[in-house]
């Protein structure tokens, strides 16, 4: 399913405009984001919990001239789906 697809189906279950549905979405997005960047979870209950997750610094080497290099420590998102999605992608991958 693709953006418009997505915001074409909530507008009519919801029965808002897509104009609406879109700014919503992106609203839930930034807030998601703004939250995980300053270092906490945002959990909603069914879906999964987005946080941030710090990498330490690593050494990593250039494969072309051996060259090796620092890369800092960085926070990187992480979703953790919710057990109903799991339960429901195990019982998928036994039906096939």
């Amino acid at each position: 399913m693709k953006d418009v697809e997505l915001v074409t189906a909530l507008s009519k279950q919801l029965d808002m405009s897509p104009h609406e549905v879109l700014n919503t979405l992106s609203t839930l997005y930034l807030l998601i984001g703004d939250v995980v960047s300053y270092g906490g979870s945002v959990s909603i209950s069914g879906v999964g919990q987005f946080e941030a997750k710090k990498k330490g610094e690593r050494i990593s080497v250039n494969p072309t001239n051996g060259k090796r290099y620092l890369i800092p420590p960085k926070l990187t998102p992480v979703y953790k789906p919710a057990p109903l999605w799991k339960a429901y992608l195990k019982k998928l991958d036994e039906n096939e």
